[in-house]
């Protein structure tokens, strides 16, 4: 870059947002990140609360998996921990239903296709009626993942009928792909069987890392984003939280004014690193941002419903044999159970000094009408049914925190979804809410698609960006591919 280098405004101080702030002012980009909450993270953020025993904690919106397949995010904490010493590793992925079935992702191959083959062969929720009754014919769009015809072919299809279709049996449909859609808080007749597709693809036919996944081994803000926000500041970057920005206009000369409430400054550029209601109301307020299809769409994205996650600090440990983190299914409400004390820093030091435990508790895709106190205790109450040790637990503290800021990845959604660039090639869109043509999902979708906005800013000031990496687009297994290929209905 010659001359001055530009300017760059990041709104949004989530994952997305972090990794454009990082690329852009790592290339000498003048960069102004604005986070309305006083805290970075955005849906990985922590906050301290005080406990009724003095103890000040760290409180977040709940526990998150860090995938070994999440190449890029996991390039972004290395800037600050070369060797991610920050995040311990789980030895299980267990899943619990109530009917007293039980599954693991510990023992299952990491190889392509033997992955997908072992998880059926050592799933007990397969039996031999169950393999009968599949029909794999259906299944065949599963053998040959590449994002963008994946979508073309099921996106108009929910998760839920995408499974029937298969004949898949209910008992591994609780145990195994509900696992995946819950991980977008949506219910599976709403979400899109594409999104589910592409998960699939990640997680068995598209990598070999399985299904185990790390964890931070202290809360998120000391494990992961104050060391990003103070190498952000040794960049030169300013990181401004607790400034919401109001709107965005065009400049009187050129570029955009990002008005905060602070003040408003000019810049060259804007990267709209927001939740979907961030990203609603910001266009919404910004009538010259877009053309007038780009903000239909974005005006008619949805949130997900909303979730639900409840922190316990009990007095005694639950029993020795509790895994540090397990899925639920059939038990109401409750979609998994955290024993952080088992591997969060903060968390076991706090049950080494009083002789309790920290567990955490997650609901996802609450009905909106739901009253809180209500499903708040019968939250606790499932808990209660999974580990009945915790029943005569007294509960020192408890924290309750409800939200509703997931995007939903509705079915036939995907064409309404904003892709990083725009019409404006001066503004570009970050976020997990983004559509790429990448096999990405979830916290690697907000991370790579905040790389993909800044090397799509970088490219107009004639500078490379970022290498991004991601299993491959399309399935590993030649021989599967062809049996996708030749099998397939044909349209």
């Amino acid at each position: 870059m010659e001359g001055d280098p530009p300017s760059v405004a990041v709104i949004g101080g989530g994952i997305a947002g972090l990794a454009a702030a990082t690329a852009l002012a790592e290339h000498g980009v003048r960069v102004v990140l604005h986070e309305r909450e006083p805290v970075l993270g955005g849906r990985v953020a922590g906050w301290p609360v005080a406990l009724p025993d003095g103890t000040t904690a760290t409180m977040s919106r709940g526990f998150h998996a860090f995938f070994r397949q999440y190449y890029n995010l996991r390039g972004l904490l290395r800037r600050c921990d070369p060797g991610l010493g920050m995040l311990t590793g789980l030895p299980d992925y267990p899943l619990q239903h109530s009917s007293g079935l039980r599954d693991s992702f510990r023992r299952v191959p990491r190889t392509p296709p033997f992955s997908a083959l072992g998880f059926v062969a050592l799933s007990p929720s397969f039996g031999p009626r169950d393999l009968a009754r599949l029909r794999p014919a259906a299944a065949l769009p599963l053998l040959d993942v590449r994002p963008r015809d994946i979508h073309e072919r099921l996106d108009g299809v929910s998760a839920h009928d995408f499974l029937d279709a298969v004949g898949f049996p209910a008992a591994a449909r609780h145990l195994a792909f509900e696992v995946f859609s819950r991980s977008f808080f949506a219910d599976p007749r709403e979400l899109s069987a594409a999104e589910m597709a592409l998960m699939f693809h990640i997680y068995f036919l598209g990598s070999s890392e399985g299904l185990l996944f790390d964890v931070p081994s202290e809360p998120f803000p000391r494990a992961l984003w104050d060391p990003l926000a103070e190498r952000l500041a040794r960049l030169g970057a300013q990181v401004r939280t607790g400034t919401p920005v109001e709107a965005v206009r065009p400049g009187p000369a050129g570029g955009h004014v990002v008005a905060d409430g602070a003040d408003a400054r000019t810049y060259d550029a804007v990267v709209l690193a927001l939740d979907v209601a961030g990203l609603r109301g910001l266009v919404g307020r910004s009538p010259h941002l877009g053309d007038a299809a780009w903000r239909e769409r974005v005006a008619r994205l949805r949130n997900a419903p909303p979730f639900l996650v409840s922190r316990l600090w009990l007095d005694r440990p639950v029993a020795p044999g509790r895994p540090g983190f397990l899925g639920t299914s059939g038990y109401g409400s409750l979609d998994n159970i955290s024993v952080l004390s088992r591997w969060e820093g903060e968390a076991a030091r706090w049950s080494a000094r009083t002789g309790g435990s920290v567990v955490e508790l997650h609901a996802y895709a609450v009905p909106p009408a739901a009253v809180r106190e209500v499903e708040e205790k019968r939250l606790v109450e499932q808990l209660y049914r999974v580990y009945p040790e915790t029943r005569e637990a007294r509960v020192v503290a408890a924290r309750h925190e409800w939200r509703a800021d997931c995007p939903l990845f509705t079915v036939g959604g995907r064409a309404d979804r904003p892709a990083v660039h725009t019409c404006d090639p001066t503004v570009v869109v970050a976020g997990d809410l983004v559509r790429t043509d990448l096999p990405v999902a979830l916290m690697e979708r907000a991370a790579t698609s905040g790389f993909l906005a800044a090397n799509a800013l970088l490219a107009r000031w004639g500078v490379r960006g970022e290498t991004l990496w991601t299993v491959p687009g399309r399935g590993r297994s030649a021989l599967l591919r062809a049996a996708a290929r030749h099998l397939a209905p044909r349209r």
